[in-house]
C-alpha cells in the first residue's frame, strides 16, 4: 500500500506456495507423490549441475530455483513414505480392530456424545491381534477419565477409512477403551491443573463460566450447545479453541511484563519464547497448537524485535518446514486459517492501525486493528467450506476481542496459582467477567436479524468475500496498493461497494426482521425448513405451531423459526435421536409446551429430554395410537409399536406422525423409517394423504407400494445441498412422481410452505428460480376415505 508502508521482500512466497501446492498433491494423489520427488529433483540437480557447468557465481535467481525444487522434493518425499502405513491402516476399513495408541491432541465432546481425539497408532489390527503399525488415527469413545495427551490407550471397535486429504487415515468407533499408561511428566502434570481450573471455573455462574476455560486453556468441554451456536453464528468462535491469537497474546503479555521490569531485549525475547512453551504444553501440543504457536511466535517476535519487514519471510519459511513435516496440513481449514491470520496480522494490522489511528487513539486503534485484519483475511477462506457465512463479524469481533486477552492472561495466573487457592479463586472470578462479556456479545449479537445468511461454499462466494474484505481494508486503511488515478478509483469502488451490500444487508435484516410477515404468504399450515442434512418441519392450526424434528445445527433452525414469527412451540416432536434430527433441540428449550419423543437408550438422549423438562416441557414417549390435537387439526401415530423388540430405537422405530384438519391438508411423516417397517405400516394406512415427508431424506430404501397406495398430491424431500449420501436418490424421486406426487426439495429451493385454500394445495418456495413452473399454484387434494 502507499503512504509510507514499508516494502516487503516477497521472493519467499513462492516457496511456502509451491510447497503448498506439492503437499495437496501428494496428500490428494499420494500416487504422484514419487513422481513429485522425482521431477523436483531432477530440476534441482539440473539446475546446480548448470550452475556449476558454466562456472558462474551462484545467482539468487538461481539459488531461489534450486531451493524450490528442494523444497517440493522434501514435501513430497513426505507424503510418499507415509503411503505404506497409511495404505496398510485403511486396509481395516470396515473391521472390528484393536489399536494401542498415543494420544496426540486435546479432546473434544462430539454431537453422537463420544468424546474424539487424535492418536498415533503403535499397533493395529484385527480383535486379539494387532500388529505394528504407525499411522494417525480419529478416536471416539465413550467418556472417561485419562484421556489426555501423552496417554497410551488401548481401543477396540469399528474402523472406518477416511477420505483422501485427511489427516487421520482410518476414524475408529470405539466400544471399548482402556488407559495402558497414563499421561507422564509435565503432560500429567498439565492435565492436573486443567482440570483443576475447569473445576473452579464452573463453580462461576453463567454467562462466561463454561467459556472461561475455552478463552483461558481452549478446554471447550463446558460450553453449552446453546453458547457455541451462538459464537458459530457471531464469528466469535476462534475464542473458544487455542490459536495464534491466544500464543500471540501470551508472548505480547510476556515481552512487555519483562521490559517494564527492566529487562533487556534479549531477555524479554527467552522469557516470551520460554512462557509460550509452557502454555503450549498446558492446552496440549498438538499439531493445531504447534503451527499456531509457531506462527504467532515468529510474527509477534518481527513485530516486537522491530523488524516487520522480515516477518513475511519468516512466516513462510514457517509454513515451509511444517509443510514439510506434514503435508495433510495443507488441506485443512485451520492451517489455511492459521496463516493467513498471521500473514494479516504482519502486513494488514500496521496500515489498518495507522488508518483507524485518524479517529482514535493509537493503542485502541492497534487494539481493534488486529482482529479486523485476521477477519479480513480469514473470510474468504471460510467461504470456501462452510455454510454459514456471519454478517456481524466483525462488530462482534470489535467487541469481543478486546476482552479476550484479559480473560486469557488473569484465566492463565488463576492455572498459576492452583497452589494457592484462595489466590486462584480470585483471578478465576477476575477473569470471569471478560468472558461473561465475550459470551454475552455472543447470544445478542447472533440474535440479530440477518446476522448470518447460508451460503453455497466455494469459489464464488470467496471472491464475493474477498471484494467486500478488501474495499473495509482500504477505506480503514485509508490507503491502497494502488497509485495515481487507480488509487482514487480504488477508494470510489470500494465505496460504492459498500454501500450496495449495506442496502443489501439493511434489507435483508428488515425481511428477516420486522418485515418477516411481509416475505411469506399468511395462510400457509406446513413449512418445511432448509436445514441442509436433516429434518425440521413446522406444522400450523389456529395459530398453534407443532415441530417435527430440528435438524442438526441451532442457526438454520432458528432462521426458519424467526423467518416464520414463530417464538413457542406446542408440540416437538423428535422422531427418533439421530444427530440430524435432534441437535438443534437445544435451541429452543423453554419455548416448548410437549414433547413426543421416540425409544431412549442412551444417557444423552436422556440428558437431551431432561434439559427440556427444565424449561417447561412435558415429555412423552410416542407409539402407535396415541392421538391429540393442535388448534383446530387432529394428530395420530402410526408408528413405532410399543415395545417393539423387532425394531430397536434408530431409524425404523421413527415417530411416524399422521396429521388433519384445521386447515392442514391431511399430511404423512415419516421420519427415517426404511423399506421394511414401512411395508408393515402400509397395512395400517387408509385412504390417501395430500402431502407426504419422504422418509429418510429420498434414501433408496423405500417401499414404492406404500407410495403408491397413499398417492401424495406432493412429496416432500428434505435433505442437503450436494449431500455425501446422494440424497435425495433418482429411484425414490421417481417412485413418488409415478404416484402422481409434485417433487419438492429443501437442498434445491430452500423453504417450502404449503396451504390449503378451497380444497386445493397452495405451494410457495424460497428459491422460486429452482421450481418447476408447475409446483408453483394449486394441487389437487383427494378424499382422505
Amino acid at each position: 500500500m502507499t503512504g509510507g508502508t514499508r516494502v516487503r521482500d516477497l521472493r519467499l512466497v513462492p516457496l511456502a506456495g509451491l510447497v503448498w501446492a506439492m503437499s495437496l498433491v501428494g496428500v490428494y494423489i499420494p500416487e504422484a507423490a514419487w513422481w513429485g520427488v522425482a521431477v523436483a529433483g531432477i530440476v534441482g540437480v539440473g539446475m546446480l549441475w548448470r550452475m556449476s557447468r558454466r562456472g558462474e557465481e551462484p545467482r539468487p535467481r538461481g539459488g531461489l530455483v534450486v531451493l524450490l525444487a528442494l523444497a517440493a522434493a522434501a514435501t513430497a518425499l513426505t507424503a510418499a513414505l507415509a503411503a505404506p502405513a497409511r495404505d496398510a491402516a485403511a486396509s481395516l476399513d470396515g473391521r472390528v480392530v484393536e489399536v494401542v495408541a498415543e494420544i496426540s491432541s486435546s479432546s473434544a465432546k462430539g454431537s453422537d456424545g463420544r468424546v474424539w481425539f487424535d492418536v498415533q497408532s503403535m499397533r493395529a489390527g484385527t480383535l486379539g491381534s494387532p500388529e505394528p503399525l504407525v499411522a494417525p488415527m480419529r478416536v471416539g469413545v465413550d467418556p472417561a477419565a485419562g484421556l489426555d495427551l501423552g496417554a497410551v490407550i488401548r481401543v477396540t471397535g469399528d474402523a472406518m477409512a477416511t477420505d483422501a486429504g485427511e489427516r487421520a487415515a482410518i476414524v475408529v468407533f470405539g466400544m471399548r477403551v482402556e488407559i495402558v499408561e497414563p499421561a507422564q511428566g509435565v503432560f500429567g502434570i498439565a492435565a492436573q491443573v486443567r482440570e483443576d481450573f475447569v473445576t473452579r471455573a464452573t463453580r462461576l455462574p453463567e454467562p462466561g463460566a463454561g467459556l472461561l476455560p475455552g478463552l483461558a486453556v481452549g478446554d471447550t468441554r463446558a460450553v453449552s450447545e446453546e453458547l457455541n451456536a451462538a459464537m458459530l453464528t457471531s464469528g466469535l468462535s476462534h475464542l473458544t479453541a487455542v490459536s495464534g491469537a491466544n500464543c500471540a497474546i501470551v508472548v505480547g503479555a510476556v515481552f512487555w511484563f519483562v521490559g517494564i521490569c527492566g529487562g533487556g531485549r534479549r531477555l524479554r525475547i527467552v522469557a516470551a519464547l520460554t512462557a509460550l512453551a509452557a502454555f503450549v504444553v498446558l492446552v496440549t501440543p498438538e499439531p493445531s497448537v504447534i503451527r499456531a504457536s509457531v506462527m504467532a511466535g515468529l510474527a509477534m517476535l518481527t513485530l516486537l524485535c522491530g523488524r516487520p519487514s522480515a516477518g513475511l519471510g519468516v512466516l513462510c519459511l514457517a509454513v515451509t518446514g511444517i509443510l514439510i513435516s506434514d503435508p495433510w496440513l495443507a488441506a485443512t481449514p485451520g492451517f489455511a486459517l492459521s496463516a493467513a491470520a498471521t500473514a494479516a496480522l504482519i502486513v494488514l494490522a500496521p496500515p489498518l492501525s495507522r488508518g483507524m489511528s485518524r479517529w482514535m487513539p493509537q493503542p485502541l486503534a492497534l487494539a481493534i486493528g488486529i482482529p479486523i485484519a485476521a477477519q479480513l483475511a480469514c473470510g474468504p477462506i471460510i467461504a470456501l467450506f462452510a455454510e454459514q457465512q456471519s454478517l456481524i463479524g466483525v462488530p462482534a469481533n470489535m467487541l469481543a476481542d478486546p476482552a479476550a486477552p484479559i480473560a486469557t492472561v488473569v484465566g492463565l495466573l488463576a492455572c498459576l496459582a492452583a497452589p494457592i487457592p484462595p489466590l486462584a479463586d480470585l483471578l478465576a472470578a477476575s477473569a470471569w467477567l471478560p468472558a461473561a462479556w465475550i459470551a454475552t456479545t455472543a447470544t445478542v449479537s447472533s440474535s440479530v436479524p440477518g446476522g448470518t445468511d447460508l451460503v453455497v461454499p466455494g469459489i464464488g462466494a470467496a471472491l464475493l468475500v474477498a471484494v467486500l474484505s478488501g474495499a473495509i481494508g482500504i477505506l480503514l486503511a485509508g490507503a491502497t496498493p494502488f497509485r495515481g488515478r487507480a488509487a482514487q478509483w480504488s477508494r470510489i469502488a470500494s465505496v460504492a461497494t459498500l454501500v450496495v451490500a449495506g442496502g443489501l444487508l439493511g434489507g435483508r435484516m428488515l425481511l428477516a426482521g420486522p418485515l418477516v410477515g411481509t416475505t411469506v404468504p399468511e395462510d400457509w399450515a406446513i413449512a418445511a425448513c432448509d436445514v441442509g442434512q436433516g429434518d425440521a418441519l413446522i406444522v400450523r392450526s389456529e395459530e398453534r405451531i407443532a415441530l417435527i424434528d430440528t435438524g442438526m445445527e441451532p442457526e438454520p433452525l432458528t432462521t426458519c423459526l424467526s423467518a416464520l414469527g414463530i417464538d413457542r412451540i406446542d408440540l416437538l416432536v423428535l422422531t427418533h435421536f439421530d444427530a440430524d434430527h435432534v441437535g438443534a433441540a437445544g435451541s429452543v428449550a423453554g419455548r416448548v409446551s410437549t414433547v413426543l419423543h421416540g425409544p431412549v437408550e442412551s444417557d444423552d438422549e436422556r440428558r437431551l429430554l431432561a434439559m427440556l423438562r427444565e424449561g417447561g416441557a412435558q415429555t412423552v414417549e410416542a407409539s402407535a395410537g396415541l392421538h391429540g390435537t393442535l388448534g383446530g387439526a387432529q394428530w395420530r401415530v402410526l408408528w413405532p409399536r410399543k415395545n417393539s423388540a423387532a425394531f430397536p430405537a434408530g431409524n425404523d422405530a421413527s415417530i411416524v406422525l399422521e396429521i388433519a384438519g384445521g386447515g392442514v391438508p391431511r399430511s404423512l411423516f415419516l421420519g427415517d423409517l426404511s423399506a421394511v417397517p414401512q411395508r408393515m405400516l402400509a397395512s395400517q394406512l387408509h385412504g390417501t394423504y395430500a402431502v407426504v415427508k419422504v422418509a429418510h431424506h429420498g434414501s433408496a430404501d423405500q417401499d414404492p407400494t406404500l407410495y403408491a397406495q397413499v398417492r401424495p398430491s406432493v412429496a416432500i424431500f428434505s435433505a442437503g445441498a450436494d449431500n455425501d449420501y446422494g440424497h435425495p436418490r433418482a429411484e425414490t424421486i421417481a417412485t413418488t412422481e409415478a404416484a402422481g406426487a409434485l417433487t419438492l426439495r429443501t437442498d434445491l429451493q430452500g423453504r417450502i410452505l404449503i396451504g390449503l385454500e378451497d380444497e386445493a394445495l397452495t405451494v410457495w418456495t424460497e428459491r422460486q428460480d429452482d421450481v418447476p413452473d408447475e409446483a408453483v399454484g394449486t394441487a389437487g387434494v383427494d378424499d382422505p376415505e
